[in-house]
């Protein structure tokens, strides 16, 4: 673990309450405290420990948590956050929906992209609707954005989940890479710290339970 800036924090949570989906079951989780910095953190947590409703809340999707307060510097565009794997998105052309982003993220390095789109094996796909990918090829096409789109905050839902062993050979090195960097924060949510990140020194390293 390294020891972070404090001054370079970019996310501040102290004491967090979140609700269960369920409103007749105790809250989710419970007095939860952490800071984000540059470099890679890691969210762990077991089935139903509420990962995924924590990233929600960071990127400003969730409204407000039962208790505890939040300090943050970055405005929504500064967090990333998206999901191309969203069946509402089924319609839209592969490469609608990476322009619609690039229009997003002020910093989106599109000189990265066609490195990834041969390292994905997403060239046959980008002129597809959605809804005819698989559920891997969806993925690949969410993290492309992620290494490219230069966000302050890059926030990952078990990324590993339905990738090919060359997709995630290549992950693992976007996410080394993203351990050593200084000006961009990220989170990845995962039930156990990926195999690739073994002896990888992370910011913070967040565990909800089994």
């Amino acid at each position: 673990m390294l020891s972070p800036d404090p001054s370079q924090a970019v996310y501040r949570a102290h004491g967090l309450s979140l609700a269960h989906p369920d409103p007749s079951q105790p809250p989710l989780i419970q007095g939860l405290s952490f800071e984000l910095h540059p470099g890679l953190s890691l969210l762990r947590g077991g089935d139903g420990r509420g990962k995924t409703r924590c990233l929600r809340l960071i990127a400003g999707r969730l409204g407000a948590p039962l208790a505890g307060q939040i300090e943050c510097s970055l405005a929504p565009a500064d967090i990333f956050f998206e999901d191309p794997t969203d069946p509402a998105l089924d319609a839209q052309l592969a490469s609608a929906w990476l322009g619609g982003l690039r229009q997003r993220y002020a910093a989106w390095r599109a000189d990265l992209e066609p490195a990834l789109v041969e390292g994905f094996a997403l060239a046959p796909h980008l002129d597809k609707p959605l809804y005819m990918l698989s559920a891997g090829s969806r993925r690949k096409l969410g993290l492309l954005a992620a290494a490219v789109c230069g966000a302050r905050l890059t926030l990952l839902d078990t990324p590993f989940a339905a990738l090919d062993g060359r997709s995630i050979r290549l992950l693992g090195e976007l996410l080394q890479e993203a351990a050593a960097q200084r000006e961009r924060a990220w989170l990845v949510a995962d039930y156990e710290r990926p195999a690739c990140l073994q002896g990888i020194s992370l910011q913070a390293e967040i565990d909800l339970g089994d």
